[in-house]
């Protein structure tokens, strides 16, 4: 969505609470590889060359100038990259940092309350910035969040976004909760618009997997709230949509 719309929908989550509370709450694995030991007591293999025919001299391979190298990975990366459309590489650049923002902002809301819904949401948010960013490798895309640290965004929306999220969910326990109901409605809604613009079969999986897991972290907050006596009302999505996920089992999204 757009962040004006969200910067809205933002104020009026954080103009509620300072009336009063409101009345009435992804998956993927890792596999070791492990390289097969020699039996005990064989030595290696040794490989043995051929000795070049009589009369014919070695071929040497001259080395390739560092200049032509550059120029290969620099093709490599043009062809990658001319495969998506610009609003394909638009979502991925936005889905890495969105993604990194929902991870940085449940990681200082666990720091402040200590609440294990964060820190166990947070986990999986590192798992969704890192399956976008191995689209964005895949592609030659440039990361947008490479080598920053928490709460810095090369996107100044989201930068703004990430600061007033911070401060919103800064009064209180419930306040932080409905931070990140919102994030993960926010997210939903953004997935689903960047699903609009690609047709390519391994970007949709992420985004599908990312969905899946983005439901079952609004299932979470949605349970942390009601557990304090409060009902979050939708401000992205409808209620009827925010309804149904919060009222559905969790899903195993894979697993």
């Amino acid at each position: 969505m757009q962040r004006k719309l969200f910067l809205r929908y933002l104020g009026a989550v954080s103009g509620s609470l300072a009336v009063g509370q409101m009345a009435a709450g992804c998956g993927g694995g890792s596999a070791e590889l492990t390289e097969m030991a020699p039996a005990a007591g064989v030595a290696p293999a040794a490989v043995a060359e051929a000795p070049p025919a009589a009369g014919v001299a070695p071929v040497v391979a001259e080395p390739q100038p560092a200049e032509d190298v550059a120029s290969a990975e620099a093709v490599d990366e043009t062809m990658a990259t001319s495969t998506l459309s610009a609003d394909e590489i638009a979502g991925l650049r936005f889905m890495r940092e969105e993604e990194k923002l929902a991870h940085d902002v449940y990681v200082a809301m666990f720091s402040l309350w200590g609440h294990r819904t964060f820190s166990n949401i947070a986990l999986s948010e590192t798992e969704h910035t890192e399956a976008i960013l191995s689209l964005l490798i895949k592609y030659g895309v440039d990361d947008p969040a490479a080598d920053k640290p928490a709460g810095v965004f090369e996107d100044p929306e989201l930068q703004a976004l990430y600061d007033m999220l911070l401060a919103a969910g800064a009064p209180s326990l419930i306040a932080g909760l409905q931070v990140g109901a919102l994030i993960e409605e926010t997210d939903i809604q953004d997935i689903e618009e960047r699903k609009a613009v690609t047709d390519a079969p391994d970007i949709l999986a992420v985004y599908d997997s990312l969905l899946c897991g983005s439901r079952n972290h609004l299932r979470a907050f949605n349970r942390a709230l009601l557990a304090l006596g409060v009902s979050y009302v939708a401000q992205v999505i409808t209620q009827q949509e925010w309804d149904a996920i919060a009222s559905s089992p969790m899903e195993t999204c894979g697993r």
